[in-house]
């Protein structure tokens, strides 16, 4: 077995230990077996940490209710997301390039299968929560990537300024 071939074996499995999922299918118990990831935008965190809770709005008018919001280097947030609209919806956090990436991407794969804890995919009616510290100092984005959402303007932006 050469190297290529042992990778590929080794990265198949991999996803089939950790049950990759699509939009919205992780169990919440599988989330906690991954440790966090920092990312630019900040890390994953703990209901224990929370500072504070924002509701985020979504509906089917492709809009974020606040689409803008600012938070403090190192503050916790719990982010409530409502879906107040009747089709699937998500809210994703990133930054403006890698946002506008993953858009294209869902644009080629729609049913690309990822979940990640930036993330929270909102079926009709229904509300998610995402917790996360904002531990850089920046201007970040979030979004919906689902194909023609993003396109249809359904963006926010968020300001963590430093302490």
């Amino acid at each position: 077995m050469n190297k290529l071939t042992l990778v590929a074996a080794v990265a198949a499995l991999s996803t089939l230990s950790f049950g990759v999922q699509a939009h919205g299918e992780a169990e919440d118990s599988e989330r906690s077996m991954m440790p966090p990831e920092q990312k630019a935008w900040g890390i994953g965190a703990s209901e224990e940490q929370v500072d504070r809770e924002l509701v985020i709005r979504m509906d089917d008018k492709m809009r974020f209710t606040p689409d803008h919001f600012e938070v403090a280097e190192g503050e916790t947030l719990k982010l409530v997301i409502k879906n107040e609209g009747k089709m699937l919806h998500e809210l994703v956090l990133g930054t403006a390039a890698e946002l506008k990436e993953h858009a294209a991407l869902m644009e080629k794969f729609p049913g690309m299968e990822h979940d990640e804890p930036y993330m929270a995919h909102v079926g009709a009616g229904q509300t998610q929560t995402l917790i996360w510290t904002f531990n850089r100092a920046g201007r970040f984005d979030f979004a919906c990537l689902l194909p023609g959402h993003f396109q249809a303007g359904m963006v926010g932006g968020l300001n963590v300024n430093t302490r």
